[in-house]
């Protein structure tokens, strides 16, 4: 794996590392540059989406039952429309989508599909918090230039070739990995370019921080609820960082340490994030960076989806963390 310094840009580390694989044909670096290239669409429509009259709901609600917000549809759109002409991707899995995006016969069907969440916590738009874009990419199975069939869509997680989010705030990052560490870059807006900001992001074992929403405590399991009482035990100084958005929270506990948790309840005993486009690509990163995911009984990316917006629970962070929560989910006594 090449060994990047800070300031490289990430048409520069696409390069250097599809260059590393000697069975790298140039499908791969164009969809990781085509993603770029969305993301800086999307950035720039977020930074003015007051003046550009996109703020607020279409009125629609989508696939998963949550309202439709006007930059939702936008960056669906510029997504896809970014990935379906190059002639590198078969499929495109969309939150905003009930069913996947199979590319135009017009243009080639490629090698990769790619899973997506085009804006994570879109409902927090209209307040300024941060949100972002979650993306998964897999290799199909079936041969390239013939239509995508669903096999080609749930695999395992293990199969996952790449995975990264792009993040809106105070600035516009893109966090990448291709399953040899996680680097992050971030968007100089002057220049229109990414440049690297955090390479080599790694997850220590433990760190004494807890992201959940602690609303729907009266709903989790009494273990996992007994577990998180103990953390507010003033002689552990622990701390809690919830903001509300899973590509926010994790993107934070993934700079500063910590372990994010989205349990399932007894409403929703499966969890409410989708596994195709936010549990694997969260998974993918945490592991890469050192760290575990799992859904409170097996790890995130062995689980293999019979649906498309099938849901998980998570349980994501430094490793030493994760155990501790399986630990006392698993307690008999």
């Amino acid at each position: 794996m090449p060994q990047f310094e800070e300031g490289t840009t990430l048409d520069r580390f696409i390069f250097e590392t599809t260059k590393a694989h000697s069975h790298a044909q140039g499908q791969f670096a164009t969809l990781l540059q085509q993603l770029a290239l969305a993301a800086r669409l999307v950035s720039a429509r977020v930074n003015r989406a007051g003046l550009a009259g996109i703020l607020g709901a279409t009125g629609e609600v989508n696939v998963q039952g949550e309202f439709v917000q006007k930059l939702d549809i936008y960056a669906n759109e510029a997504f896809k429309r970014a990935l379906e002409h190059p002639g590198v991707c078969c499929a495109i899995v969309s939150e905003e989508d009930e069913e996947p995006f199979f590319v135009p016969e017009r243009f080639r069907s490629g090698r990769y599909v790619v899973c997506i969440d085009p804006l994570d916590g879109s409902s927090n738009i209209d307040v300024n918090a941060t949100i972002g874009t979650i993306f998964g990419v897999f290799r199909r199975k079936s041969p390239e230039e013939t239509p995508a069939t669903q096999d080609d869509i749930l695999q395992q997680g293990k199969e996952m070739v790449a995975a990264g989010y792009i993040i809106y705030g105070s600035g516009t990052v893109f966090v990448i990995s291709t399953g040899d560490g996680v680097h992050a870059f971030t968007l100089d807006p002057s220049v229109g370019e990414f440049f690297l900001s955090h390479p080599n992001i790694v997850l220590e074992d433990f760190k004494r921080v807890y992201s959940v929403n602690e609303g729907y405590a009266a709903q989790w399991d009494p273990k996992l609820r007994t577990y998180i009482e103990s953390l507010k035990d003033g002689q552990q100084s622990w701390r809690a960082r919830y903001i509300g958005s899973l590509v926010a929270d994790f993107h934070r506990n993934l700079l500063k340490g910590g372990v994010f948790m989205y349990p399932g309840t007894q409403k929703t005993p499966q969890g409410k994030l989708r596994l195709l486009y936010e549990g694997f690509p969260i998974a993918f990163l945490a592991e890469a960076a050192g760290g575990k995911a799992s859904d409170g009984t097996m790890d995130i990316l062995d689980k293999t989806p019979t649906s498309f917006h099938e849901r998980t629970p998570l349980f994501v962070g430094n490793s030493t963390n994760v155990d501790e929560i399986l630990s006392a989910l698993h307690n008999e006594s």
